[in-house]
């Protein structure tokens, strides 16, 4: 009995250890007696003691692996450092395990030989403005190379360019002639409009200011017209009158002394005056026929 309790003891001691639960997004490289047997996916599985070993345990997820700044040279002979970022997963378990040695490090000196390539053909200016070309053929030229490592490479990235202290000053300085050149272009539009429009409002305040001036004027013209005409009409009703009150030469005679009165009043200093009330008499009569000949 003692016996059969240690047998199945050493049986569970050596069985435990060889079930394995592989989690999600994870895979696992069996060997068998030193050579790839098969690939473990997620969930429940028994290896066989002392003859199955597990030689590799591979996350599936998409890594991202951010390298350090590299020296390159571009077209035009300027030195700078860039630095990318990588995003990739693992495809093919047995390929990543078996196909090189440490290949984070295999894909890190990839990315930097491919990035001195494509810079090299670029001079500086395109270089800052090409950021999207060259992670586009960056990827390309990676996921071709990784293919035999069981790695897809996803997305490149060129996450800094830094070039020289000196090429950085002239830069900024070319940026900031640049700011300074629009800034005063901006300026000048503002006071070519601001002048634009101070003009445009004298010129519709003068339009403005000689219609009411001419209005003004043709009001006064009407008004002094207007004033003539009331007066000869007046004149007109009060000759009419005379005329319909069959005016006498006596009535004549005391509206021609009215008259005379008047003139006294006046700012003459001179007053001609007729040595007889016949005259005076012959003036009324006069001024009678002045009337019948107008109304006729």
């Amino acid at each position: 009995m003692p016996v059969v309790i240690t047998l199945l003891a050493i049986a569970l001691v050596i069985i435990i250890p060889n079930i394995k639960i592989v989690p999600q997004a994870k895979a696992y490289v069996i060997e068998r007696l030193g050579s790839y047997h098969e690939t473990w996916q997620n969930g429940l599985h028994i290896k066989l003691p002392f003859v199955d070993r597990v030689s590799n345990k591979v996350t599936l997820k998409e890594m991202v692996k951010d390298f350090a700044p590299q020296p390159v040279i571009t077209k035009d002979n300027v030195t700078m450092q860039i630095d990318t970022v990588v995003y990739f997963q693992i495809t093919d378990p047995k390929l990543y395990t078996y196909g090189v040695e440490y290949p984070i490090s295999a894909i890190e000196n990839l990315t930097a030989t491919t990035l001195r390539n494509i810079i090299g053909d670029l001079e500086l200016d395109q270089t800052l403005t090409s950021r999207d070309t060259i992670n586009t053929q960056m990827r390309s030229i990676l996921d071709e190379a990784t293919d035999p490592w069981g790695i897809k490479v996803n997305r490149v990235e060129v996450k800094n360019i830094l070039p020289p202290r000196d090429i950085q000053e002239a830069m900024e300085k070319q940026m900031r002639a640049e700011r300074e050149r629009r800034e005063k272009i901006l300026q000048a539009e503002g006071e070519k409009k601001s002048s634009i429009l101070i003009a445009e409002g004298e010129k519709e305040s003068a339009i403005l200011r000689a219609e009411a001036q001419k209005e003004s004027q043709i009001k006064i013209a009407e008004g002094e017209a207007e004033a003539m005409l009331k007066i000869k009409e007046a004149e007109a009703q009060g000759l009419k009158l005379l005329k319909d009150a069959k005016v006498d030469s006596a009535v004549l005679q005391l509206k021609s002394y009215d008259t005379m009165s008047k003139m006294a009043d006046g700012q003459a200093t001179k007053i001609i005056v007729p040595t007889d009330l016949k005259g005076i008499a012959t003036l009324g009569t006069t001024l009678s026929e002045v009337i019948d000949k107008k109304n006729k």
